[in-house]
C-alpha cells in the first residue's frame, strides 16, 4: 500500500496517462504560445481576441503568419487565401487517420478535426499505429490538452504584450525543431525518405520561381502526388510490392519500427501456419485410419 501511494497514477486513470503522453507537447507549446500571443498583441489584438484566434485557428505557423500580415496591413482576401492554402495540408494529414475514425459519428469526426494540428497529429498517428489500445477518445484528449496549453500560452502572451519584448528568431527555431521531429517520426520507408529529400530541392526551386510561400504549397502538393504515384505504380506492376526496394522499411528503433499493423500481420501469419499444421495432422490421421482399415480387411 505504501508503494502504491508513491505512484503518480496508482489507479491507472486514463485521462492522467493521456496527460503524461501529451505533456511534452504542452510544455513546448507554452513558451511558443506566449511568443505568439506577444506578436498578435503587437499586431493590434487584445488578449480576448488572441485567445479566440488561438482556439479557432490552433496553428502556430498560421497565427505567426496572421500576425505578420496584420502588421503590414495586408488585405483580408490575401490573409484568407494565404491561411487557406497553408492549412490545406490538414486534409492530407487527416486522410492518414481516416481508417482509425471510420466507426465514429460525424460530430465526433468534426470535433477531432477541429482540434487537430501538426504536433498532436504526429503523437496520435504514432500511438494509433503502435498501440492497439489507443482509441479516438484518447487521441481527442491529447488534442484538447495541447489546445489548452497553446491557448493558455497565447492568452498569457496577450496579457504581458505591453511589458515584455522577446527575440522572435528563437521562436522560428523552435517551430522548425517541432516540424523536424514530426518528419523524423513519420519516415518509415525508403519512399518517404526519398520524397522528403526531393521535397527540399523542389521547395527551393518553387520558392525561387514564385518568390512567395505559395511555392512551398505547390511543392508540397507536387511531392505528395509524386509519392502517391510511385507507390501506386510499384504496387500495380510488382508481384510482391512489399519486397520492392523503394517500399522497403528503414532501420528504426524498435518502438517505431514495429507498428500495430505489423503485429497484426505477424499474428495472422502465425494463425494461418497453425491452421495449416492442424490440417496436415488431420490429413495424416485420415491416412493412418485408412491404412489400419486396409490392414484389418
Amino acid at each position: 500500500m505504501q508503494e502504491k501511494a508513491h505512484q503518480i497514477n496508482p489507479e491507472k486513470a486514463r485521462w492522467l496517462e493521456n496527460l503524461g503522453i501529451a505533456m511534452p507537447l504542452c510544455l513546448s507549446y507554452l513558451p511558443i504560445g506566449i511568443a505568439c500571443g506577444i506578436l498578435l498583441h503587437a499586431a493590434g489584438m487584445n488578449f480576448l481576441l488572441t485567445l479566440l484566434v488561438s482556439i479557432v485557428v490552433f496553428s502556430g505557423g498560421a497565427q505567426f503568419i496572421l500576425a505578420s500580415l496584420l502588421v503590414i496591413d495586408a488585405p483580408i482576401s490575401t490573409i484568407f487565401i494565404t491561411l487557406f492554402f497553408l492549412e490545406l495540408r490538414y486534409a492530407l494529414l487527416g486522410s492518414s487517420l481516416s481508417k482509425y475514425l471510420s466507426n465514429e459519428s460525424p460530430a465526433m469526426i468534426f470535433l477531432f478535426s477541429f482540434s487537430m494540428n501538426d504536433e498532436n497529429y504526429a503523437v496520435n498517428y504514432l500511438k494509433f499505429v503502435t498501440d492497439k489500445h489507443w482509441t479516438t477518445r484518447d487521441a481527442l484528449m491529447v488534442e484538447h490538452y495541447s489546445l489548452i496549453s497553446w491557448a493558455g500560452g497565447n492568452m498569457i502572451g496577450g496579457l504581458i504584450g505591453n511589458t515584455i519584448s522577446i527575440d522572435l528568431n528563437i521562436v522560428d527555431f523552435a517551430l522548425t525543431a517541432l516540424f523536424l521531429y514530426m518528419i523524423v517520426m513519420q519516415i518509415q520507408r525508403r519512399l518517404s525518405l526519398f520524397i522528403c529529400i526531393l521535397s527540399v530541392f523542389v521547395s527551393l526551386f518553387c520558392l525561387l520561381i514564385t518568390r512567395s510561400t505559395i511555392g512551398i504549397i505547390v511543392s508540397t502538393l507536387l511531392m505528395s502526388l509524386l509519392g502517391f504515384w510511385i507507390e501506386f505504380e510499384v504496387r500495380k506492376h510488382h508481384a510482391n510490392p512489399d519486397d520492392a526496394w523503394i517500399l522497403g522499411k528503414l532501420f528504426r528503433p524498435r518502438t517505431t519500427r514495429t507498428t500495430k499493423e505489423d503485429v497484426e500481420v505477424e499474428k495472422q501469419l502465425e494463425e494461418e501456419a497453425e491452421e495449416a499444421d492442424e490440417n496436415t495432422d488431420k490429413a495424416d490421421d485420415v491416412d493412418d485410419n485408412k491404412d489400419e482399415r486396409g490392414d484389418r480387411s
